[in-house]
């Protein structure tokens, strides 16, 4: 089983340009992981000329993990009676992202669904319409309400995702809220299974105040934490051909300094990287 790393966005991560304050660039990001989570596209569906420039700035083998637009999950804020029919934003989204499918740049498209989407028979529905929209492109789903993943629930979920050829992604994230769901590791896809580390603030989990989406990422896993993650990492049965870990704790900077320390952890090389630049010697 192949094991790959990478981060939720490539622009916020100075640990890889020696702690500069600015945006990294896409380019840089790819000197170090050889994939990365764009979630630009929830808000608003990318056009076709940006995706073929993120592609000219990353080497072949560079995959992208792409969150579907919020249209797409049943996200409800922000929208009104003339949003285009689903099957029309379907069809826009997979439009624009043909250049990583022709390429083979595309890892999956990643449906994170808010809360309320529970288990429920008309979203059972809803998923099956997910899987006939995006026809044969690689899917991963991100449930985030406990009735998708209770006691007695989450082997039929799983199941249920084995069918529509979904990945099932297990979110690490404060298990001890009323808010949150369980760790469930499970291959439901042969190609590919994915790990989403949210970080384990349980006070900022539920923050109620208006800098909540900060709060609830400010944490950094331990070297213990990661060490147990990379145990349950190899005891995966059964193997898919790749495991994917994005790490998604930014709110301090620390996404990256933990992916490479768990890339250190499980002693992962990665081929076919952005070559980094020679370091300059300082002779003063």
């Amino acid at each position: 089983m192949k094991v790959t790393l990478g981060l939720t966005t490539w622009s916020e991560h100075p640990a890889f340009i020696d702690g500069a304050s600015r945006p990294v660039r896409l380019s840089e990001y790819a000197q170090y992981l050889p994939t990365v989570e764009v979630d630009t596209a929830f808000y608003a569906i990318p056009r076709q000329s940006t995706v073929i420039k993120w592609l000219g700035e990353v080497p072949s083998s560079f995959q992208f993990i792409i969150k579907a637009h919020r249209a797409m999950t049943k996200h409800l804020t922000g929208f009104s009676d003339q949003e285009p029919p689903l099957a029309d934003i379907f069809a826009q989204y997979r439009e624009a992202i043909a250049p990583l499918v022709a390429a083979g740049q595309l890892k999956a498209v990643l449906f994170q669904f808010p809360p309320y989407f529970t288990a429920m028979p008309d979203n059972i529905d809803y998923l099956q319409t997910v899987r006939r929209l995006m026809g044969q492109l690689p899917v991963a789903v991100e449930f985030r309400h406990v009735s998708w993943l209770a006691h007695g629930v989450a082997g039929p979920t799983a199941a249920f995702c084995r069918d529509m050829d979904f990945t099932l992604v297990a979110a690490d994230e404060p298990h001890t809220t009323a808010t949150s769901v369980p760790f469930y590791l499970r291959t439901t896809n042969p190609n590919l299974a994915m790990i989403r580390l949210h970080g384990r603030n349980v006070e900022g989990w539920n923050h109620p105040g208006k800098e909540w989406r900060s709060r609830r990422t400010l944490y950094r896993y331990s070297q213990h934490e990661l060490t147990g993650l990379s145990k349950l990492i190899h005891k995966l049965e059964p193997q898919p051909k790749e495991l994917t870990v994005i790490f998604n704790n930014n709110s301090a900077k620390d996404a990256a300094p933990n992916a490479l320390q768990l890339q250190k952890i499980m002693g992962l090389h990665f081929e076919g990287l952005n070559r980094r630049p020679p370091k300059q010697l300082s002779l003063f």
